[in-house]
């Protein structure tokens, strides 16, 4: 099995982010949609991205932002990639100026692998719970059977991970990355070393035994 690359997402502090490179995460996700409670202003994610080291992938969340909102975003801050996470269409994605991820609820009858044919052009999509007012971060899990058919695209999961269910839903899923937020922190936005750490060993301990 490859390596499960790790995403946390929902950074707003500086040693949250350096915690969570020092303990194995991949990337980093910075929530630029004002509704969340996770919400990061521009300058501070600035500030913050400029002090990482090198060969970390930073994201930025948005919420069905205007395009020009997007562009102002990744030139102040240099993110490198863009997370859509809302109900944005390939053509809109299409013009991001950075590579994109499609983020995706996790509705039953929904055909993953047609969706992943309509956003060719996504670097992955991610698939997170589904509720009718939140876009993610609901800390709640979903039916992993609705991904377990044969993929055409690269997947990252969402929605609910813990270090009580992390393992159990890579073995389920096999994605090719894992993405937490409300499972590693101490309240919104502010993320616990112990529960980083406890994720990314229960996600490193299922790679050895596989």
């Amino acid at each position: 099995m490859a390596r499960t690359r790790v995403k946390i997402c929902g950074i707003t502090r500086l040693s949250d982010a350096l915690a969570a490179i020092d303990l194995g995460a991949d990337a980093l996700g910075f929530v630029f949609y004002l509704d969340s409670p996770r919400w990061i202003a521009v300058d501070t994610a600035r500030a913050i991205i400029a002090k990482l080291p090198p060969l970390i992938n930073t994201v930025g969340l948005f919420v069905n932002a205007e395009l020009e909102t997007v562009r102002n975003v990744v030139a102040a801050t240099g993110i490198d990639l863009v997370q859509f996470h809302g109900q944005e269409p390939a053509d809109y994605c299409a013009q991001s100026p950075r590579p994109y991820i499609k983020a995706l609820p996790a509705k039953p009858g929904l055909d993953f692998n047609a969706l992943g044919r309509q956003y060719a052009g996504a670097r992955a999509l991610l698939v997170d719970s589904y509720h009718p007012q939140l876009a993610g971060g609901t800390g709640v899990s979903f039916d992993w059977s609705l991904l377990c058919a044969p993929r055409s695209y690269p997947l990252i999961l969402a929605g609910g991970l813990s270090s009580a269910n992390v393992a159990a839903a890579i073995v389920a899923v096999r994605p090719y990355a894992v993405d937490v937020s409300g499972g590693v922190e101490l309240s919104k936005g502010i993320k616990d070393p112990a529960k980083m750490r406890e994720f990314i060993a229960e996600v490193t301990k299922i790679e050895r035994h596989s």
